[in-house]
């Protein structure tokens, strides 16, 4: 079972921009982790401030594994020396954790009509 991991950001509305920019910059940097399955930077709408990371991993252990890798400090580096920054580019964030108990996917639903039209 897939568990996904979301971490919710609290970023400055001007600094949005900044922030996508650093996570398309280092991107690569958790694409070749064993057991990674996907990610997506979401960007908010609607009167909304965070920006959700939303990831995919086979187990939870290799979500362990990703944060205590060297990896993830050099993805994280910029964030770390923001910390002590005056204005910060994020100013908080909060990681949520599920299990995935169903996936529906495009190709999944494309069959799943054509069976209902046969």
């Amino acid at each position: 079972m897939a568990v996904v991991k979301i971490n919710a950001i609290e970023v400055d509305p001007a600094r949005g921009p900044e922030l996508e920019q650093r996570f398309a910059q280092r991107a690569a940097e958790v694409e070749s982790m064993p057991g990674f399955l996907g990610f997506e930077l979401l960007r908010p709408t609607e009167g909304e401030t965070r920006y959700f990371v939303y990831t995919r991993w086979e187990t939870e252990e290799d979500f362990q594994a990703w944060v205590k890798s060297a990896e993830f400090r050099r993805g994280h580096a910029q964030a770390s020396a923001d910390r002590g920054a005056e204005k910060p580019v994020a100013h908080g964030s909060s990681v949520l954790s599920f299990d995935v108990v169903l996936a529906v996917g495009a190709a999944d639903a494309a069959a799943s009509a054509s069976a209902e039209t046969s």
